[in-house]
Order: structure tokens, then C-alpha cells, then sequence
């Protein structure tokens, strides 16, 4: 008995020493791969996958002594040299409205240096609200919602070649309500009574989606020359109503987004205007973006953010964060109003507060789930 309680014990001992060696050597291999993962110290993510071109956005030729810009409400990208941005005219240091007007409609390069202001059309600006060129329009005439308000400026939509050297639509009423109030008390606008008219979307066919806007609570529809065809929408907080269209996309399965601001939510409807659902608890969107890898970007002002959601409207990343013009940083927001990607996969975005453009382009190696992708363009 005492010698099989040695042999058992000898087995034993023996299984045991035969063991150790392989879970050393599963720890050593634990500890090798673990030196061997690569780390990003320090950072504060604050502009997200991008970098921001320092110093990309200039003063004017004309910006001298007190004069600046102000606030810059909209941009549109023509190719990566060719950049089209919407101006609130120039303002002083003292937030003072530069007399006679300027630097409304502006173009300017790659780099940020201003080549072209469209001063030849000054009489038709006052509160240039958003620009766009629709991705199916092969001549990339250049479109801008003009909300009005002063200088005898109407609340209107005007679409110009794409040099801006003529204007090829306007539409308007001249007897538009001037006020929110006096807009608000008639629910059925004619179609061209616009009240502080926001934000377009393109579709394939050359019909386009107005958001009207600040003071109406509609979308309505046009063709190609814009004609009157449809509309939907009315005051309210309900499914289906809007306080403050600020935002408009349509998306891969032809949902028309409606950023309906005030109610801090984005709506979905069908391309005929009927409601689908809402996405709630969002706060301040002001713009939308569908994307070509089927992401929708959602701008909130008040948070100084850009928001991915998937066509679920499941929210799956942000990015951004405040940095204004004291005490600021390259690549802050200070209210963010519009963005645009330019074909290189460069992101534009207004700050409407701190009047200026950031240009963003992409870090190396940079999760391309965390880049802005071009506009999506429907089949036809």
C-alpha cells in the first residue's frame, strides 16, 4: 500500500510539474501580446475622426478696420477648390450691419481664400439662410433660401447659375406675411407666401422639398420649374406637425427627414408625406444629411454637435464640441447651421454664431464609419 501511494504520488507530482510549463507559457504569449498592442496617449477626441485645417477661414480683401463677417449660415461645395458659403453680410466688431451691404454670397478655394463675392446681387440678399447645388443637376446651379426681414428683401428661393452671373428662378410673394404672428394666424399659405423659408432637398426628377420654415409649418413640394404640387405639414407637436422646419433630407428608401427644431425631434414620412414615425429627443437639430453609406447626420446647434444615426435613427457615434473665437480652438463650433463634403472627403461646417467655415479633413487611418459621406444620390 505505502509503495502504490509513492507511484500515485510520483504520478501526480509529475502531472503536476508537466502542467506548469504550459500555463507559463500562456502568459508569457498574454504579456507579449499585450506589449505588443499599440496605444494613443492623452487626446479629447474633440474633433472626432478629422483634423481642422488650421486658419482655413480668412477675413474678406474688404474686412478692414471694424468690419468682419457675420453670421455665416450656409455652405455648398462645388468641387474641393470651389467652395460656395452664405453670409448674414458683413457686421462691425459691435455686431453693427455694414451699410449698404456685402459679402452675402461668397466663393472661395481650397485653401479658404475668398475668390468671388456675388456683390452684383446684393439688392436680393438680407438673411441668406442655406445654399445648396442639387447632385442631379449636371449644370450645379447654385440654389439659396433667402429669409428676408429687411433691406425690402423678400422671403424667398432663388436659383442662379453656377458662376452666379444670372439668376434663372425666383419665387416669392410680395405679399408674404412679415411677421411670425400674422403667418401663424393663416394655415393655408399660397404656394409662394413664404414665412422665413429654411431649407431644401433634391430629388432625382428635378422636383424639389421646400421647409417653410420659421414661421409656417410645412413642406411643400415643386418641380423642376418650380410649379406648385403638393405640401404637408402643419403647426404643432403632434405626428406630423412642426414647430420650425430647420432641416430636410431624403434618404436611400426615398423618407423624406424633417429636422423639426423647436420640438427637438427628427420626423419620417413617406415620399407622399405621410407620417412613418419620430425620432424624439434630439436636441436643437438644425440641419439633416443622408449620406451615401446610408448614415444620417443631424446637426444640434446647442450642443455643438454632429450626430450619426443609422436609417433606424438608432444613435451610433457624435462628434464636436464649443470652441468660440475667445478662448477657442481650431476646429470648434459655435453653432453649427450647415455642412457639406466635398469629393475628396473633406467636411465643411458653418459656425452661424462665431461667423466662420471650419474645413475638417480625415485622420490617418481614420474609422471611416466616423467620416461624413457624400451626399446620397439616388437612382433616377
Amino acid at each position: 500500500m505505502i509503495g502504490l501511494k509513492r507511484v500515485s504520488g510520483a504520478i501526480l507530482l509529475a502531472a503536476g510539474v508537466a502542467l506548469l510549463p504550459a500555463c507559463v507559457g500562456e502568459n508569457q504569449a498574454q504579456t507579449a501580446s499585450a506589449s505588443k498592442r499599440v496605444i494613443t496617449k492623452g487626446g479629447d477626441d474633440a474633433t472626432g475622426a478629422y483634423d481642422a485645417v488650421a486658419d482655413w477661414w480668412k477675413p474678406a480683401p474688404d474686412h478692414t478696420g471694424e468690419w468682419t463677417w457675420g453670421e455665416v449660415s450656409g455652405v455648398a461645395v462645388d468641387n474641393p477648390d470651389r467652395i460656395i458659403v452664405s453670409v448674414w453680410g458683413d457686421r462691425s466688431r459691435a455686431g453693427v450691419e455694414r451699410p449698404g451691404g456685402s459679402n452675402y454670397m461668397v466663393v472661395v478655394d481650397g485653401n479658404g481664400n475668398l475668390v468671388d463675392s456675388w456683390r452684383q446681387w446684393d439688392t436680393l440678399f438680407n438673411k441668406a439662410h442655406q445654399v445648396y447645388i442639387s447632385p442631379y443637376d449636371p449644370e450645379r446651379h447654385v440654389w439659396l433660401t433667402e429669409m428676408g426681414g429687411g433691406r425690402g428683401v423678400h422671403h424667398q428661393i432663388l436659383k442662379f447659375t453656377n458662376d452666379g452671373s444670372k439668376l434663372v428662378m425666383r419665387l416669392f410673394d410680395p405679399n408674404h406675411p412679415t411677421t411670425r404672428e400674422m403667418a401663424r394666424a393663416n394655415p393655408h399659405p399660397g404656394p409662394y407666401a413664404y414665412g422665413n423659408p429654411a431649407v431644401l432637398a433634391f430629388l432625382p426628377d428635378g422636383s424639389f422639398l421646400l421647409g417653410d420654415g420659421y414661421w409656417n409649418s410645412r413642406i411643400v413640394k415643386y418641380d423642376a420649374n418650380g410649379e406648385y404640387l403638393s405640401e404637408f405639414g402643419a403647426l404643432g407637436s403632434g405626428p406630423g406637425q412642426f414647430d420650425l422646419i430647420h432641416g430636410l433630407a431624403v434618404d436611400r428608401n426615398r423618407r423624406i427627414l424633417v429636422a423639426d427644431r423647436s420640438n427637438n425631434r427628427i420626423q419620417v414620412f413617406t415620399e407622399d408625406g405621410r407620417f412613418i414615425e419620430a425620432w424624439p429627443n434630439v436636441t436643437d437639430p438644425v440641419g439633416v444629411f443622408a449620406d451615401e453609406n446610408d448614415a444620417i447626420w443631424v446637426i444640434s446647434a446647442k450642443l455643438n454637435r454632429i450626430l450619426k444615426y443609422s436609417l433606424d435613427g438608432e444613435l451610433l457615434y457624435h462628434f464636436g464640441t464649443y470652441g468660440g473665437t475667445n478662448g477657442g480652438f481650431q476646429g470648434g463650433l459655435s453653432r453649427p447651421h450647415q455642412i457639406d463634403v466635398d469629393q475628396d472627403g473633406a467636411l465643411y461646417v458653418t459656425s452661424w454664431d462665431g461667423g466662420w467655415v471650419n474645413k475638417f479633413v480625415p485622420k490617418p487611418g481614420a474609422d471611416p464609419s466616423k467620416l461624413v459621406g457624400r451626399k446620397l444620390v439616388l437612382a433616377r
